[in-house]
């Protein structure tokens, strides 16, 4: 199957939700929100992302994971990462609560396309250790995690949809053959991270796979004349003078996390980091890098 297969089949069932002046929208992708150990990316940025989540929340936003928000290729439990960082699940509970949250899997949590692992995992909140004979508390129930979502722009039967996915189609190493990808993700790359040793399998890491990626999804986007928005390479990217692809970056680069933001039908791309004030205060700072650029 080819990529150009596998990105349509990612989109033959996706979930459809209106594009308009009133709808406000926040992409994020690559979290890979971790266990806490050694190996989790996603700690040093986690007050950042905090920050960030709880700012969409106040200003209404609807909040769109592109994928690749757990770790679940290095880790095995879903529970365990939940604990660890549960400020942030709790705020995300939230936003399912309002009916303002939609999520995307990605290769490194395809494990959540399995209906049942929803079920298992976000149901209802982790029993306390130290008394297990607790009830569980309702947390997200009937969470449903998708492979892509289509924002329908309903102001023109002439303007291009948005087409949301992780981005991992275009790699075969990393859709068909995941779990090949896991294993040696898990017992191969995951101990040589720690000496500094990246995964040249990863598009994130790796240049060469990077461009190729972002070659092809925008080849797709052109071909099929959509607007393709990805994470899965990091490569945070808005251009006013190409409108067919754009990437929502990551939440592990290494001193801020990037976002899109779909508002009054403009998008823009958004750095979070932290800044200090003039009286050497520290305090997390919202810039805009790009945009806002028209959605038509």
């Amino acid at each position: 199957m080819s990529y150009h297969s596998r990105l349509n089949k990612a989109f033959e069932k996706a979930l459809r939700l209106p594009l308009n002046y009133r709808t406000k929208y926040v992409l994020i992708s690559d979290c890979h929100r971790g266990a806490g150990t050694s190996n989790d990316n996603f700690l040093k940025n986690r007050h950042l992302y905090f920050a960030a989540l709880q700012y969409y929340y106040k200003m209404g936003y609807c909040y769109i994971e592109l994928g690749d928000g757990d770790e679940l290729w290095e880790n095995r439990s879903m529970e365990q990462i939940i604990r660890t960082h549960s400020d942030v699940f709790c705020l995300l509970s939230h936003f399912h609560e309002k009916g303002r949250l939609y999520m995307l899997y990605g290769n490194h949590d395809m494990v959540k396309k399995n209906a049942g692992y929803a079920t298992d995992n976000f149901n209802s909140w982790p029993s306390c250790e130290s008394h297990p004979h607790l009830h569980r508390q309702p947390f997200m129930p009937d969470l449903k995690f998708y492979e892509g979502i289509i924002l329908e722009n309903t102001l023109s039967p002439d303007s291009r949809d948005i087409y949301l996915t992780h981005g991992h189609q275009t790699d075969l190493l990393n859709s068909s053959l995941w779990k090949v990808s896991r294993f040696l993700v898990r017992y191969l790359w995951k101990p040589l991270e720690r000496y500094g040793v990246l995964d040249p399998t990863s598009a994130a890491k790796n240049y060469i796979r990077k461009n190729k990626t972002e070659m092809r999804l925008h080849d797709y986007a052109r071909q099929k004349n959509i607007i393709l928005i990805t994470g899965h390479t990091h490569r945070p990217m808005l251009s006013a003078s190409d409108s067919y692809y754009h990437n929502s970056g990551s939440c592990v680069h290494p001193y801020c996390i990037t976002c899109l933001e779909i508002e009054h039908m403009h998008i823009s791309l958004v750095k979070w980091t932290l800044t200090t004030h003039g009286d050497m205060s520290l305090y997390v700072s919202r810039e805009v890098m790009m945009g806002p650029e028209e959605l038509g």
